[in-house]
């Protein structure tokens, strides 16, 4: 929309959006011109990314282990690291440095599972808050002796919702959280949590009407664990539970069946689709056209640390190359009728919706659109920015625009960051 106009209220939100040919457009330039507040840009203004699935205590694991089964991975790597988040000031330079990456890569919203101590994920709603980023933040449960090691695992029942409570009590009170954090109801997986705790995490959800967060059938073995264990598939544990709602991001999601996608239309519940993670964990690639036809809602994670990546440009585009794979097949030696999911594939402007306004509807928050009533989080991004990875060569169209930037921006071409109408960061 070259030339256009967005009008910010004093709020923070979307009052108007003009087109450059629009009959209001010039007499809305100069009212804010006269009144001082009129700022003019150039490269392109994008929504504000929005990531459903950040393992914020896994962040200093980025890159690492990735050679081992998902199993192993958790209790050679993953349990070890989180369970140094006991020293809250560890967490608290690690998640400063966090939060303060994503959004200069452009993540302005994200649905993060923090370690299972309280004061360290206090210390990730704070960050949040005190940059700029909108945030569900849940302390994660996990009380199996069987899964979970005993150094990192809840006592009891009562400890893990306690705990769940005195983390959501803290958002509520921080002074300055005024609407950015929310707290969110975190089982890690069914594998870490006992029927005991799923029930009881299920009656919080109700009482509360909190958001919802845990995995679900991310691989084979997740879920053969869970067929095994409970006679049925996650998604239908997880509704026996009370953990199904409108208000539920489900991690991953490779395995869920034809009638699992039915249940969590019904149910208003969502996917976040990892495709990078994916690719080293899942042992499969989410159906996620089958998904969207049959009214899913869909958004998209990064899955740091079992995604190498932060990106959420990267999300988007290995979306699209793990699509393209799921369509076409990829083992060479069967024929090419037979390879393939014919139908599976997406494109990157589908990709981008899931990365903007898709991941806001999954939460339920008005973010991801340039539309009124929305929150203006919106990020820059220069095609000349001196360290970008961008070329253009005057012929673009601004579609094309679009996907150049898409495809290949970089983070060094993400110039500004702004959260409710003002610099984040």
């Amino acid at each position: 929309m070259e030339g256009g106009l967005v009008e910010i209220g004093a709020d923070g939100r979307i009052v108007a959006v003009r087109a450059a040919g629009h009959a209001a457009h010039r007499e809305m330039a100069r009212r804010a011109a006269e009144a001082g507040r009129l700022v003019t840009l150039d490269g392109l203004l994008i929504p504000g990314l929005v990531d459903l699935h950040v393992h914020a205590p896994q962040y200093p694991q980025l890159g690492k282990g990735l050679d081992q089964p998902l199993e192993a991975w958790l209790q050679r790597y993953t349990f070890p690291l989180e369970a140094r988040y006991a020293d809250r000031m560890f967490a608290r330079r690690v998640y400063r440095r966090l939060v303060a990456d994503l959004l200069a890569g452009g993540t302005t919203t994200a649905l993060y599972f923090a370690s299972r101590h309280v004061e360290a994920t206090c210390e990730l709603a704070d960050a949040c808050i005190a940059f700029r980023q909108r945030a569900l933040v849940g302390r994660v449960v996990m009380d199996n002796p069987g899964q979970c090691p005993d150094f990192y695992r809840d006592g009891s029942v009562a400890e893990g919702v306690a705990a769940t409570r005195a983390v959501a009590a803290h958002i509520a009170a921080h002074p300055a959280n005024d609407g950015w954090v929310r707290p969110v109801i975190t089982p890690r997986f069914l594998p870490s949590c006992t029927d005991d705790m799923l029930r009881a995490l299920g009656h919080l959800a109700g009482e509360c009407g909190c958001h919802v967060q845990t995995h679900c059938a991310e691989s084979d073995w997740a879920r053969d664990y869970g067929q095994a264990r409970f006679g049925r598939s996650d998604v239908e544990t997880l509704d026996r539970f009370g953990l199904l709602t409108r208000h539920t991001v489900l991690a991953h999601g490779n395995f869920i069946t034809g009638s699992d996608m039915a249940l969590l239309a019904r149910r208003g519940g969502a996917v976040a689709h990892c495709p990078l993670s994916n690719a080293w964990f899942a042992n499969a690639v989410f159906p996620l056209r089958a998904a969207l036809d049959k009214g899913v809602r869909v958004g998209l994670g990064t899955d740091v640390a079992g995604g190498p990546s932060a990106s959420m440009m990267g999300a988007m585009r290995m979306t699209v190359a793990a699509s393209r794979m799921l369509c076409d097949g990829v083992d060479p030696d069967r024929p090419a009728a037979g390879r393939g999911r014919p139908g599976s594939g997406v494109d990157m402007m589908t990709a981008f919706h899931l990365a903007t306004a898709g991941g806001g509807d999954a939460l339920d928050l008005p973010v991801g659109r340039f539309a009124p009533g929305q929150h203006f989080d919106a990020l820059r991004i220069d095609p000349d920015a001196p360290l970008g990875t961008m070329r253009l060569w005057g012929d673009e169209s601004d579609e094309d625009l679009l996907a150049t930037a898409l495809y290949t921006a970089s983070r060094a071409n993400i110039t500004h960051v702004w959260t409710g109408g003002l610099h984040a960061g």
